[in-house]
C-alpha cells in the first residue's frame, strides 16, 4: 500500500494536555482503573498531607472513607496558599488541583513519595466526579468545588476561622473506575507502614461505611523499625531472643540514613521488608544485599571468636544465618538510584557498602554485649546448618 492510499500527516496527531490527558488515559497516571488505581488516587492526596507532618508544619493526618463513597483527607497544617487571597508562597490551591507537577512531592530523604510519577493531587481531581477543597489559613476559611477536574467556582471565603489546615474530599468517577469502593485493609496497611518508617507521623483511617458502625485505626509508632519488626513477629510464634535489635546511622557517603531492625524467631521462616525513602522495594536491591552481607559477617565473626564451629568448617552462609530472621531495612537518601522505572529495586554500590558496614558493626557489638541472647541465636543457626 502506497503513502497515497494511506496518507498520514500532522492532522492525524492528537495532542492531549493537562487534565484531559489524565481522563483519556487514567492508567498511565494511577496504574489501573481497578481498585489498585482507586487507592493510588488516595495516595496522591495523602502524600501532600503526610509531607506537611514530616516537615513539621502539621501534627496529624486524618483519612475518612465516607458513607456516600467519598474519601476525605485532612491535615492540621497552616493550609495551602490560596491565590484569591494574594498568597504567592505557592503552589496555590488551584494550581495544586489543576496543574500537573504543581503539587508533586518534594524529593530527598525527608519526604515521602506516594504519587506514581510525582504528578500530584491534580490526578485525583481529574479522575473524580466531584472534589471539594477547604483551606483554613491565616484566619480565613476558604472553599472550592470541582467537577471532573473543572472548577465550578473560584476559591470563596466561607468566613473566619481560628484553625489551620487543608481538607480535600473527592468522589471517584464511576465512569472511569471498575469500582469506587476503597479497601479499608489495603489503605490501613500502607498507612501503618508509613508510620513505622517515619517516627514523627501520626495518621488515622476511619471507615464510616459499615452498617454496624464505623471502624478506625490510628498509626503512630515512636519505636520506628523496632516496632515494625515486633508487629511482623506478632503472629510468628515465640522469638528466639526477647529483644528486637535496632540501630540507625547517618552516612555522608550515601547522603542519607540507614535504619535496621531485626530479630530471630523459632519458625525458621525468613521475613524481610526493605524500603527506600519509605517506598517498598519488593525486589530488594543494594540495601538488602548489604544487609545480608553485614548480618553474615557479624554472626560469623562472633562464631569464630568463640570457636563454635570447627576451624576447618566453612563460614555460615547468608541463607543459614537468615533462618528464622525477621528484619526491616530502611534507607532514606537525598538522591536514590532505582533500577528501572517502577522503583522496585534500589541501586547504588555505595549503599550496599554502607548498609553492610552499619549492620556488621552494630550487630557485632550487640551480640558481644548480650551473650545469653547471642547464644540462643547462634545455637538455632548452627543447628539448622547441621541439618542442611
Amino acid at each position: 500500500m502506497s503513502d497515497a492510499d494511506n496518507p498520514y500527516d500532522v492532522s492525524h496527531i492528537q495532542v492531549l494536555e493537562g487534565l484531559e490527558a489524565i481522563r483519556k488515559r487514567p492508567g498511565m497516571y494511577v496504574g489501573s482503573t481497578s481498585q489498585r488505581g482507586l487507592h493510588q488516587m488516595v495516595f496522591d492526596v495523602v502524600g501532600r498531607a503526610v509531607n506537611e507532618v514530616l516537615a513539621g508544619r502539621a501534627s496529624a493526618v486524618d483519612v475518612t472513607l465516607t458513607r456516600d463513597g467519598g474519601v476525605r483527607v485532612a491535615d492540621d497544617g497552616p493550609g495551602v496558599p490560596v491565590e484569591a487571597a494574594g498568597d504567592t508562597g505557592g503552589p496555590g490551591l488551584e494550581a495544586l488541583l489543576t496543574q500537573m507537577h504543581a503539587g508533586a512531592e518534594p524529593g530527598g530523604r525527608h519526604a515521602v513519595a506516594m504519587s506514581l510519577f510525582g504528578v500530584g493531587p491534580c490526578v485525583t481531581n481529574a479522575l473524580s466526579s466531584r472534589l471539594t477543597a477547604e483551606v483554613r489559613r491565616e484566619g480565613v476559611h476558604w472553599f472550592q468545588e470541582y467537577a471532573r477536574g473543572v472548577a465550578l467556582t473560584p476559591p470563596t471565603s466561607a468566613g473566619p476561622t481560628t484553625r489551620g489546615g487543608t481538607t480535600i474530599a473527592f468522589w471517584p468517577d464511576i465512569d472511569i473506575f471498575e469500582t469506587t469502593e476503597c479497601s479499608f485493609d489495603v489503605l490501613a496497611e500502607r498507612f501503618r507502614e508509613l508510620a513505622f518508617l517515619n517516627r514523627g507521623l501520626d495518621i488515622s483511617l476511619t471507615d464510616e461505611r459499615p452498617s454496624g458502625g464505623s471502624r478506625s485505626v490510628r498509626c503512630r509508632f515512636p519505636g520506628g523499625a523496632r516496632d515494625f519488626v515486633a508487629f511482623l513477629d506478632a503472629q510468628a510464634g515465640a522469638p528466639v531472643h526477647p529483644d528486637v535489635i535496632g540501630f540507625e546511622r547517618e552516612d555522608p557517603q550515601i547522603a542519607g540514613t540507614v535504619e535496621v531492625a531485626l530479630r530471630w524467631g523459632g519458625s525458621h521462616e525468613e521475613r524481610l521488608r526493605s524500603y527506600a525513602n519509605s517506598e517498598p522495594t519488593p525486589y530488594g536491591g543494594t540495601h538488602m544485599a548489604g544487609f545480608r552481607d553485614g548480618v553474615a559477617a557479624a554472626v560469623n565473626a562472633h562464631v569464630r571468636e568463640r570457636r563454635l564451629l570447627a576451624e576447618a568448617a566453612p563460614d555460615l552462609s547468608v541463607d543459614q544465618v537468615g533462618d528464622g530472621l525477621t528484619a526491616v531495612v530502611s534507607v532514606k537518601l537525598d538522591r536514590p538510584e532505582f533500577s528501572g522505572s517502577t522503583r522496585g529495586v534500589l541501586g547504588g554500590a555505595a549503599v550496599r557498602t554502607s548498609v553492610a558496614e552499619v549492620v556488621r558493626e552494630h550487630l557485632g557489638t550487640w551480640l558481644e554485649r548480650h551473650p545469653e541472647q547471642a547464644a540462643a541465636i547462634v545455637g538455632q543457626i548452627i543447628q539448622g546448618a547441621r541439618q542442611d
